[in-house]
């Protein structure tokens, strides 16, 4: 193998084809603020609701119901805002697994009074119906569970988890940033009330997101001022941005099947090489999962050391959430499906893309094989 090969696509993807090309005009002479009513301004505003269509269409929903933010952080963080500016207090429910642009909002709630509880989730980090349905009572505002976690890839049942907080008339706020574009998202199926995207996880650029609402819901805004996005996110829209967001939902739609075929074939050749090698553990390997992720673990190896070996010979993975980076702690993930400390010290993160290559596959297998036994033959003197 030659070059550089990315494998941390659940940290951050290539533009798919077509956005750059979507994006240039905007970047270059289209300078018009979509506020402004002259020509300029007028051509700026008739993009952005084009774009808006655009990833309308690929959750199933009506543009009204798409807010642009900044991205996922900023999305899942105005759900939280949003029920603080609502409620004085309550019970605010999410999954022990969430993603800590959700976790951190929430614990600022119970700061403020709010009375947040952690929903434990099974061996392969799966929240329980049952579970959930225990939890909910009279004072229970939210519920936030992820569609697909970022570390293991396991996929929520989240039309399952809706129809309950739907029965007992609860808010369901779903962080599907690891899902757009990996996994088909129905909105309108699902039964949510709120859910958080963001462009650079399925082929767009980095700084441009979405907070999907439910029709009627007039979600209160975290940012104020001009008034832009209906009033519920202020300040000058980021035009090209959000046109590469919908190009990149275009894309997104129409090659789904074509990359799920793709990564999931991939994803068990890994595999299989994986557990040729034996002393390895592959989180979550049974349970529904996305098609282009595998978490697991090589007995022996701390992440940080192997994640320096593999970067030498050229290969980019991660040791889990590109925001918790830096951290020699185990996997928060991993911890609360049970997992002892020294197994999830050594946990390792591949998530592949449509650009990855059968031959990137088996070299970097066999560059962990030569590892594994370079480890063991220093064990064995």
């Amino acid at each position: 193998m030659k070059g550089l090969c990315y494998l941390d696509n659940n940290a951050g993807t290539a533009l798919a084809p077509n956005v750059l090309d979507a994006m240039l005009p905007y970047l270059k002479q289209q300078q018009g603020n979509p506020s402004s009513s002259h020509r300029f301004g007028r051509l700026a505003k008739t993009a952005i609701e084009n774009s808006r269509r655009q990833v309308a269409d690929l959750v199933n929903v009506s543009p009204s119901q798409v807010i642009f933010t900044s991205g996922g952080t900023e999305s899942n963080n105005q759900v939280f805002s949003g029920l603080a500016q609502q409620y004085q207090t309550g019970n605010v429910l999410l999954s022990s697994v969430e993603h800590p642009s959700v976790l951190e909002p929430a614990r600022e709630l119970s700061k403020a009074g709010f009375n947040v509880e952690e929903l434990q989730v099974d061996t392969d980090g799966v929240v329980k119906v049952n579970h959930l349905a225990d939890a909910i009572n009279e004072q229970t505002r939210l519920v936030s569970v992820m569609w697909a976690n970022n570390e293991t890839g396991v996929i929520q049942d989240i039309t399952a988890l809706t129809a309950v907080c739907n029965d007992k008339q609860v808010l369901f706020h779903c962080d599907a940033v690891q899902a757009i574009g990996k996994e088909f998202v129905d909105f309108s199926a699902a039964g949510v009330q709120l859910m958080s995207l963001s462009a650079h996880k399925f082929g767009g650029p980095k700084g441009i997101g979405a907070l999907i609402t439910k029709k009627g819901l007039n979600w209160p805004a975290l940012i104020l001022g001009g008034g832009q996005e209906a009033g519920f996110r202020s300040g000058t829209e980021n035009v090209p941005a959000i046109i590469g967001i919908g190009a990149a939902a275009v894309e997104a739609k129409s090659s789904l099947s074509h990359y799920q075929k793709h990564c999931r074939s991939l994803r068990d050749l890994f595999e299989k090489r994986l557990l040729e090698m034996g002393s390895v553990t592959i989180f979550a390997q049974h349970a529904k999962r996305l098609a282009n992720t595998i978490f697991f673990s090589l007995a022996g190896f701390d992440a940080e050391t192997l994640l320096m070996a593999l970067d030498r010979q050229n290969f980019s993975v991660s040791s889990g959430s590109a925001c918790g980076t830096g951290q020699q702690t185990p996997s928060y993930v991993l911890t609360a499906m049970g997992v002892d400390d020294i197994t999830a010290q050594g946990a390792i993160r591949v998530s592949i893309s449509l650009q990855t290559t059968v031959e990137e596959i088996e070299c970097l297998a066999n560059v962990l094989k030569k590892e594994a036994s370079r480890f063991q033959n220093l064990m064995n003197r």
